[in-house]
């Protein structure tokens, strides 16, 4: 997921923690973990952008890891200087 955003978003910084274990036995929670991450980024894309479109932006550039078995994200995106 850091190599993805990182490529996608040219972050000033980036940081992705694997939760999955705090959601033990929830809906979409696998014993294997990877299913619950928490992101927080800091890139110009953002910039201008509302809280909804910020987490859409994220969404659709971690698509693919939807994909593999990714089933939430709690997201905090900011623009630089936020």
């Amino acid at each position: 997921m850091v190599e993805t955003l990182t490529r996608d978003l040219a972050p000033v910084s980036v940081s992705v923690e694997d939760e999955s274990h705090l959601h033990a036995g929830h809906s979409g929670w696998r014993e294997s973990g990877e299913t619950h991450f928490r992101i927080d980024v800091v890139s110009a894309a953002f910039a201008g952008k509302s809280r909804v479109e910020r987490h859409r932006i994220v969404n659709a550039t971690l698509a693919d890891a939807f994909g593999r078995g990714l089933h939430a994200l709690a997201i905090k995106a900011r623009a630089p200087g936020e």
